[in-house]
């Protein structure tokens, strides 16, 4: 498993483009493309390099430790999986990349894909600072047009990405995503019900096409969720001085909502038997949580005390963990 946070190497590369830079400034221009964002924006709101650190140093950390997350879930499901190759469909600043490349030292190849020249430019400068990927292959285009030209990859990740196409766009990008698919896909969006409904429809649509899911679903039956219930995950990360400045915050942490699915060409070898749904409670009586369970159901289950084996076991239990319930 590797940390959620930015690793310090990158972050300080990030941090000193920023040098120099008014800080009202670039907060300004953080908040005017988050604002855009937040409105079903995409990232044509990031016209200039300014424009692209400011974003960066503002939701890199965050997208870097949802990613994060979701790889360690992946991890847990295939702990032999040790792709060569890597492409990041979407990639931004290639924060997936990134992420990708602490997460498997077997990565050899790296390709990236996205629409946004600014956003490239930050990312081969940073990976140009990072000796893992100093070699990113970064195409500049339409995504349906490059990934029709992409050999693919033994990864292929779309983070926070989706989200941005179109109704009509989507199922297309989805099917031309797991076509250059070699072994796994993870496809991340934030955690919101708009979000989760669009992994829930990838969800679907791959596994009619044949793919297992890894992660985070213990089964491949319809989700058990009703509305206004959602499948979400968070995940604390710090926020670095320059963080907390950009975004006007106090606060020295944050929490990153985000929903996601990894999908492979094959079954997982070690899907857990449950994952947990939301932060457990532990009380005096005992620990309770709710579990998304192998047979398709959600459950809210309780372990009490004096089941001590079961407890030491449950007590640790966070929100997103795969785990193995009581008498599975």
């Amino acid at each position: 498993m590797i940390s959620p946070d930015l690793p310090a190497a990158l972050k300080a590369s990030l941090e000193a483009r920023l040098h120099g830079q008014s800080r009202q400034e670039a907060a300004a221009r953080a908040a005017r493309i988050s604002d855009s964002y937040r409105s079903g924006g995409n990232s044509g709101t990031i016209t200039s390099e300014a424009d692209a650190i400011a974003y960066a140093v503002v939701r890199m950390p965050a997208t870097y430790a949802a990613v994060v997350a979701s790889l360690n879930a992946v991890m847990q499901a295939s702990p032999d999986f040790a792709p060569a190759s890597l492409l990041d469909v979407g990639a931004g600043p290639g924060t997936a990349s990134f992420a990708a490349a602490d997460a498997f030292p077997s990565l050899a190849s790296f390709a990236a894909i996205d629409s946004n020249p600014a956003l490239r430019t930050l990312a081969l400068a940073l990976a140009g600072d990072a000796t893992r990927i100093r070699d990113l292959d970064y195409a500049l285009g339409s995504a349906r047009a490059l990934l029709e030209r992409s050999t693919g990859a033994d990864l292929v990740i779309a983070s926070y990405m989706i989200g941005e196409l179109s109704d009509a766009e989507r199922p297309g990008i989805i099917d031309a995503l797991w076509t250059r698919t070699g072994d796994t896909l993870l496809i991340v969006e934030p955690g919101t019900p708009a979000g989760y409904q669009r992994i829930i429809a990838a969800r679907d649509r791959l596994i009619a096409s044949g793919a297992h899911i890894a992660a985070p679903c213990p089964h491949a039956a319809a989700c058990p969720l009703i509305a206004p219930d959602w499948c979400h995950f968070a995940q604390r990360l710090a926020r670095s001085r320059a963080h907390r400045e950009l975004k006007g915050a106090d606060v020295p942490l944050e929490d990153e909502k985000f929903s996601f699915i990894a999908l492979t060409r094959k079954p997982a070898t070690h899907r857990p038997a449950a994952r947990v749904l939301a932060p457990p409670a532990v009380t005096k009586v005992g620990a309770t949580a709710k579990l998304c369970q192998a047979d398709g159901a959600a459950r809210v289950v309780s372990i009490p005390r004096r089941d001590k084996p079961a407890f030491a076991a449950a007590r640790r239990w966070d929100w997103g963990d795969g785990v193995e319930p009581p008498g599975s």
